[in-house]
């Protein structure tokens, strides 16, 4: 028979998987003789067995349940349901992974008319009596929301008139007999809302309980908190089961909340809140305004000493910063529950810092126990928690680029930039955005877009420029052409003042003043442990100078990734890839060419002296043609006229170029086998940049790698390398100089990670594309997948965004088939990937395992990446 339920003295803090860390840490305090009140745990498998069993609880679960309580009843010495000496209980929930707030607890679990009655018989204190009504009033309060779902709103209603009607302002100002009658109110309300009485019966009470607990692992808040913290659904939540203690009890008692350290700053000092006469839920609540935690020095000296001892003992036990809830009852301390406190990504690094300093951890340990993606925020501005606190949000969209704006709205690129050119800041707000919006992209404070997920064009490049961005607001009713949009009831328009938070995603009506990121000196001491434990090399997206720069100063190794097509788009260029675009004979087309060719080699010689010698890689044109060519009348008009063309012919042109499924269309190499003269021209401006650079730095060892896009077939990759080495040796030659190169190729379409052992015969290196691998892998669109994932997660069919998440089972497999039928026929190939999931931990941990030799991530990710592939090689020693 399968063992369901553990009694405190029965676990330990290392069967966290099975009892949840809430019963694991509960178990380890017993053990370590703190002051626990002793209950039991019921499994993290029994809330799968509950699923299993189409949300029922099994007979075997209920049994054990009950003997758990029996174990409960001697330990304690009072008895369930009983009037002479009533165990009162609480029920709560514990996953592995620590989800604050995210599932339901119940207090004061057992009560009923005749417990109460007898309760009061027993202590003639009025003091007690109204105790014991506030307890009941709770009790009912909350399992009424909890367990049966009716609204808290219609009790907090009925609290507040009842306040209004006798002139009071808080709870605790109301009388016994006050409360008294709202515990019958209440009861009238269940009655009202469900057609049932309130369950009277602990055990039934009980079974109801548990059973809203397993269920809350399946709600709303629960599934988008699992989604964004990596949390398997699979996992379950278990149920902890205890007897209750009273910090509402009377004066000499009380509750409170706190931190070994400060979970802001990481400083080494107690932390933390307390509230006399009150139960947890008030303190976490915050329906009144708790003391601070030195002030029950005062209160109560024993409780507040012992408290402190431990502190200390939890400290020296779990090594790391614990946050702890407890409750005083009579002068007497309990412990409730331990963690390892939550905190900021500063204070992570300023305590993991200090636990190395005082012995508790190795570098190593340190290095493994700081969140990666908690890095992100240290980087970006933030807002200025007071003010945030005070303000509420109006809607959220996706947390798709870290960071904190404020400004005012506006509605196109052209206008973001000339706002922002008169010293406005600005908030850019689209439908959706497209690559000509990047310099409106640039010149905001933030973005936020109506469609698209955290891999839409706007979530990829805000992430690349380290710009703020909400994506897929679906919330928003948007009238692009009248420049107004609608969120919640209020209307925006152009210059109407907003707020967007790019780690929440939260969306703010109004100006909330941002302060700037502080990088301390933490940062560079946890980094260097990192680099210290890594093998991974960890490269960086970047186009542009101020990108590469950026990513060096956060210790990127090298370019992993440059888009060269961002660069055409700066008005003197485009003119020129627009005539290219519409010429008629090759010759046009290199004449057009050659105006970009200077351009061009002027930015790679930027982007290789960002660099300071490190590896740089290119790759050549990869979008499709239609994204270059004007849309709006007057610049078909004046494309026309330069062309000598009529207006109709250029509209014929662009019409001619739209394709059904451009990201499967005429892109990436397709172009260069049409249009040699494009390859051409890129290599000629990559190998003279590289010998202008070589030339003034010899000390430098310039080695450009030239990546060829969206391969699918040897033949395709050995045409298009014929003409980019004939090019090549042809500068070189004609240079007299000595300059080695080499010529490598994206895996981003399934055939050609099926067929790597024949692509690596022609190919120096491979770099997985991870974003354009994983859309063709899937067949999703990834502009229009987020329309119906929802749906995918709501029917647990996915549990997490391939796009975000590197999909190991599937995309993971084609890398490392790629990789193990590559690596052989030529074992100088080095590989890399440099999709979004360079940037994502989970993503580096399995980059890691299968072999590569460095992920590319964009410029703000790099610290997260180098952290990630740290604790990768420590996880996997």
């Amino acid at each position: 028979m399968a063992k369901w339920v553990y009694t405190f003295k029965e676990g330990n803090m290392t069967m966290r998987n099975l009892l949840g860390g809430k019963g694991a840490n509960l178990a380890e305090m017993t053990e370590i003789g703190l002051p626990v009140p002793q209950g039991f745990t019921i499994t993290t498998e029994a809330c799968t067995q509950y699923y299993e069993d189409g949300r029922k609880i099994n007979d075997e679960i209920m049994d054990q349940t009950m003997k758990g309580v029996e174990w409960m009843e001697k330990e304690n010495g009072k008895k369930f349901g009983d009037l002479k000496n009533p165990l009162l209980v609480s029920v709560r929930s514990g996953a592995r992974a620590s989800m604050p707030g995210m599932m339901d607890t119940i207090l004061n679990l057992g009560l009923n008319d005749d417990v109460v009655k007898a309760m009061i018989a027993g202590n003639p204190d009025p003091k007690f009596e109204r105790f014991v009504y506030d307890s009941y009033r709770r009790f009912i309060q909350m399992f009424s929301d909890v367990v049966m779902e009716v609204g808290k709103k219609y009790f907090e209603q009925l609290i507040d008139k009842m306040k209004a009607d006798r002139g009071v302002e808080f709870d605790v100002d109301l009388t016994a007999a006050d409360l008294k009658e709202l515990a019958e109110q209440f009861k009238e309300e269940y009655k009202n809302q469900l057609g049932q009485e309130f369950p009277s019966d602990p055990v039934e009470q009980l079974k109801l309980a548990i059973e809203a607990v397993f269920r809350s692992w399946d709600n709303p808040r629960a599934n988008v908190y699992r989604r964004d913290n990596d949390i398997p659904y699979s996992w379950g939540t278990a149920v902890n089961v205890m007897p209750m203690v009273f910090g509402n009890l009377n004066d000499q008692s009380g509750t409170g909340v706190a931190f070994t350290r400060d979970p802001a700053t990481g400083e080494k000092k107690l932390m933390g809140e307390f509230l006399k006469n009150a139960q947890g839920e008030d303190v976490v609540a915050g329906v009144r305004t708790p003391m601070p935690i030195a002030q029950m020095e005062q209160e109560f000296p024993e409780a507040y000493e012992e408290f402190i001892k431990v502190c200390e003992t939890l400290e020296n036990h779990y090594h790391d910063m614990q946050d702890m809830e407890f409750t005083v009852e009579n002068k007497k301390l309990y412990m409730l529950q331990c963690r390892n406190g939550k905190r900021t990504a500063p204070a992570a690094l300023q305590i993991a810092c200090d636990l190395v300093d005082e012995g508790h951890k190795t570098e190593e340990e340190a290095v493994a126990m700081i969140d990666p993606r908690n890095l992100d925020t240290l980087l970006h501005p933030q807002f200025d928690a007071a003010k945030l606190k005070a303000a509420t949000p109006l809607g959220k969209g996706l947390g798709a680029s870290p960071g904190a704006a404020c400004g005012k709205v506006v509605f196109t690129a052209e206008d973001a930039e000339e706002w922002n050119a008169r010293g406005e800041k600005v908030v850019l707000v689209r439908l959706e955005t497209s690559p000509e919006d990047i310099t409106g992209m640039k010149a905001a404070q933030g973005i936020l877009t109506v469609r698209g997920g955290m891999t839409s064009h706007a979530a990829v490049v805000a992430r690349g420029m380290g710009t703020c961005c909400v994506s897929g607001c679906g919330d928003i009713a948007m009238d692009e052409e009248n420049k107004t949009f609608t969120l919640a009831g209020k209307k925006f328009v152009e210059g109407s003042e907003i707020s967007i938070d790019g780690t929440t995603g939260n969306i703010y009506g109004e100006l909330i003043p941002t302060v700037d990121a502080q990088i301390a000196g933490t940062f560079g001491r946890v980094m260097a442990w990192a680099d210290k434990y890594r093998k991974l090399k960890v490269r960086t997206n970047a186009d542009t100078p101020q990108d590469a720069k950026k990513a060096r100063e956060l210790g990127a190794e090298g370019i992993g990734l440059c888009r060269t097509e961002h660069m055409f788009f700066d008005e003197t260029r485009i003119e020129a890839f627009r005539e290219m675009i519409c010429a008629d004979t090759v010759e046009e087309r290199e004449a057009a060419l050659d105006k970009i060719l200077p351009y061009q080699q002027g930015d790679f010689e930027k982007l290789y002296e960002a660099l300071e010698g490190f590896p740089v890689t290119i790759r050549f044109l990869d979008p499709p043609l239609h994204e270059f060519v004007p849309t709006e009348e007057e610049d078909i008009k004046k494309l026309a006229d330069a062309q000598g063309k009529s207006v109709e012919d250029i509209k014929t042109l662009i019409e001619g170029l739209k394709e059904f499924n451009p990201m499967m269309g005429h892109r990436g190499c397709r172009l260069a086998v049409t249009y040699p003269e494009i390859a051409k021209m890129q290599t000629k401006a990559v190998i003279r940049a590289a010998i202008e650079v070589q030339k003034a730095h010899s000390d430098w060892n310039m080695k450009p790698e030239i990546m060829i896009p969206l391969v699918c077939d040897i033949k395709e990759l050995q045409f298009v390398k014929k003409v980019v080495v004939e090019t090549a040796d042809a500068e070189i030659e004609a240079a007299g100089v000595k300059l080695d190169y080499e010529v490598g190729t994206m895996i981003e379409i399934p055939r050609a990670a099926l067929t790597a052992d024949e692509i690596a015969k022609d190919a120096d290196f491979f770099c997985f594309g991870t974003n354009d691998l994983t859309q063709m892998t899937y067949g999703f669109s990834r502009d229009d997948a987020g329309k119906f994932l929802d749906a995918y997660y709501d029917k647990k069919i996915f549990e997490s965004d391939p796009f975000a998440k590197l999909d190991q089972d599937g995309v993971g497999k084609l890398m490392d088939t790629a990789i193990k039928l590559g690596k052989p026929v030529n074992p100088n190939l080095h590989i890399g990937i440099c999709g979004e999931h360079g940037g994502d931990p989970s993503s580096v941990e399995f980059c890691h395992k299968i072999g590569l030799d460095y992920v590319s991530c964009s410029p703000f990710r790099v610290p997260i990446a180098r952290l990630a592939a740290a604790q990768a090689a420590i996880a996997n020693k």
